[in-house]
């Protein structure tokens, strides 16, 4: 489906590296390999902030025999360093450009190409303009748990609290870390929340019955095959968890949103905006991947969830709310990597639309104007 308001507003182009928290650290250009993923939430003032993952690449990655990887380190009072890593290229499987396979440990070693910061974009009142850079804000490293990046920021307004999500990665954990901000601007870190694979969570935006609540998506390299003839497949879905504190969670019993076996375009799923509560239920966008190539085909979907009961599913539809718009990246094709890839990541009301930010192709943030209209029942 098509969208009158549908556009990238913020690509690599846009960020300045001399501004980087990298910047000055490390003997080797580094590029911008995306600015996507990002963070949405309404600002007092009423503008917009997107909190944006930049994904900060080493432009000659391979020399002398070995691949490299940045590092965050911790120093002794100076708050840390950037270094690189050198692995024996023929240890290597370089064939996805986000990350390299590294081969002989028995189970499945990875490594990224890029190193993730956040980086905080005001925007106006309707996501389309960019008002102002706040390097000054930006959200980087600074635990071991986070030496190989700070991911995909979700954030949720919760009462006078913003609460945000993001994934850490590290090799001694791929954890769920949680910030809060009183303006939406400035964050200061909390904890982890949810230990490792469980990348995708998103705090409901407001309490049910006194608690908070989430979405979680946890990972694995196994899955119980549900009875031959069920509606369900195997596979990653979106769980849900509750919490008197948004600190501790507890998993709760019932399933949340399952792949369909009716349809393989959700064999693989996850969280993609924070659920907000409507009229009708909470409101939550979410991803599904069809299997194509090595990264997929990602498309984003919508439920609608009882607003006292978010494990029960009150509709849903197979057809996509958003899909990759090739129009949209024609301009930077010369920054492509990966295709068929959107990844909603945000969502604000806006009166009769919703302001749905994205990333587009692991590269560049895209804003979407979607009426209320198209989840209203026929």
């Amino acid at each position: 489906m098509r969208y009158a308001i549908d556009r990238l507003v913020i690509t690599p182009h846009d960020i300045d590296l001399l501004r980087s928290p990298l910047s000055g650290h490390l003997d080797a250009e580094t590029y911008v390999l995306g600015a996507f993923n990002p963070g949405l939430t309404s600002l007092p003032n009423g503008n917009l902030m997107a909190m944006v993952r930049v994904a900060e690449a080493l432009r000659h990655p391979i020399g002398k025999g070995h691949i490299h990887s940045i590092r965050w380190e911790a120093g002794s009072g100076d708050g840390g360093r950037y270094v690189l890593d050198a692995w024996p290229l023929e240890h290597a499987d370089v064939a996805d450009p986000r990350k390299f396979m590294l081969r002989g440990g028995g189970w499945r070693v990875m490594a990224l190409t890029s190193l993730s910061w956040l980086l905080p974009v005001e925007l106006s009142p309707d996501g389309l303009q960019i008002v102002a850079f706040h390097y000054d804000r930006a959200i980087a490293p600074a635990h071991d748990f986070q030496c190989y990046g700070v991911e995909d920021a979700r954030i949720s307004r919760v009462g006078d609290r913003y609460l945000m999500t993001t994934c850490s990665v590290s090799p001694e954990r791929h954890s769920t870390t949680l910030y809060s901000s009183r303006n939406g601007l400035d964050w200061r870190f909390e904890a982890i929340v949810l230990d490792h694979q469980n990348k995708d969570m998103l705090i409901f935006e407001g309490l049910i019955d006194g608690q908070y609540w989430a979405q979680t998506r946890p990972l694995g390299d196994l899955y119980f095959a549900y009875p031959p003839g069920s509606e369900w497949r195997a596979g990653p879905s979106i769980n849900l968890a509750h919490s008197p504190d948004a600190l501790f969670w507890k998993p709760w019993h019932r399933p949340g949103i399952r792949p369909h076996a009716a349809t393989i375009a959700t064999s693989r799923m996850g969280g993609g905006a924070p659920p907000i509560l409507t009229d009708e239920g909470w409101l939550t966008l979410w991803h599904g991947v069809e299997p194509h190539e090595i990264v997929g085909i990602y498309r984003t979907y919508w439920s609608l969830l009882d607003r006292d009961d978010p494990s029960s599913v009150i509709r849903t539809e197979h057809k996509p709310l958003l899909e990759a718009n090739p129009e949209l990246t024609r301009p930077l094709e010369d920054l492509m990597y990966v295709r068929d890839v959107v990844f909603t990541t945000g969502i604000v009301d806006r009166g009769e639309h919703y302001v749905v930010a994205s990333g587009e192709a692991d590269l560049a943030c895209r804003i979407t104007h979607v009426p209320k209209s198209r989840f209203r029942s026929s």
